[in-house]
């Protein structure tokens, strides 16, 4: 994968609205350049403060959807949970995503741990140290899978007898990771190892020295750390002052994030033109400016 040192400037849309709704502004971005890549969640319900009975759409299909009704933009789910489905299961859906968008797919996976919601849909709850250890060996067979014919696996927790995933992701050799970790003695393991993105869920402070501690276990497997950019979701809300905004993204481009995913709590009209005027464009301006003196 390449190094990506430049800002790479994403939308995120929670499925807690229409799927009209979602699909006006994944096709507003669509159409505007600075809006490089667009994502959903893998929650099955709302979480967080939100009632959980409320409306939420399913990640992967409406990913899917979306992919079939886009052309530019690269998409994934920021992140699907590796508790939620079998490492198979999981590299059928995004190769079929990635054929379906013509190779757009960020392959975006996570150890999971939502107990309210794995309880409610009747997915196994494991320990987080059993969830990073499904994660590295999900990480493992994916990758088989889309580079292999059939893949004979025996983990530590999985077990897989002629697995295969046909046909294959259409990106070579394989859609890009995007890892979605916080835990420094497991998860950044993980990250180090098997990452072609990080997405880092904490604020910027902390995220700079989780940072570093990627770029140490890199070192320790002798891998190059620029080869995994670093990624930062920034909600907010439209009606907040932009400057106020910028700022907060500024503080996660200074931690060393370079893809970064705007996530806009409501969706009115025309949102995506917003965040493209009011918060990307002035930040590579200012970027730009910068580079250049």
């Amino acid at each position: 994968m390449r190094k990506r040192s430049h800002l790479y400037f994403g939308i995120k849309t929670r499925q807690y609205f229409p799927y009209e709704d979602i699909l006006r502004v994944w096709q507003e971005a669509d159409t505007l350049p600075s809006i490089e890549h667009a994502w959903l969640f893998d929650h099955p319900m709302p979480i967080g403060s939100m009632d959980s009975s409320g409306p939420c759409l399913d990640g992967w299909t409406l990913l899917a959807a979306l992919a079939a009704q886009t052309k530019r933009v690269h998409l994934g789910l920021l992140v699907a949970s590796n508790v939620n489905q079998t490492p198979p299961w999981l590299a059928k859906r995004a190769a079929t995503v990635d054929i379906i968008s013509h190779g757009r797919l960020e392959f975006g996976l996570g150890a999971g741990g939502a107990q309210r919601e794995q309880e409610a849909y009747g997915t196994d709850f494991f320990p987080a140290a059993q969830r990073i250890g499904r994660l590295s060996e999900t990480c493992e067979v994916i990758r088989r899978l889309w580079r292999e014919p059939t893949v004979d696996f025996e983990g530590r927790y999985y077990h897989f007898t002629q697995a295969c995933c046909e046909p294959k992701p259409m990106q070579k050799p394989h859609p890009p990771f995007i890892i979605g970790g916080w835990g420094e003695q497991l998860a950044l393991r993980v990250v180090a190892r098997y990452a072609d993105i990080w997405n880092g869920p904490g604020p910027a402070e902390a995220f700079q020295q989780k940072s570093r501690v990627i770029d140490r276990y890199c070192a320790e497997i002798g891998r190059d750390p620029a080869m995994i950019a670093r990624s930062a979701e920034i909600p907010f809300d439209p009606q907040e002052n932009p400057v106020t905004i910028r700022q907060r993204v500024g503080n996660y481009i200074a931690a060393g994030a370079t893809h970064l995913v705007l996530a806009p709590r409501t969706l009115e009209n025309g949102i995506a033109h917003w965040v493209c005027e009011q918060i990307i464009e002035p930040i590579h301006s200012t970027v730009g400016d910068a580079e250049s003196g």
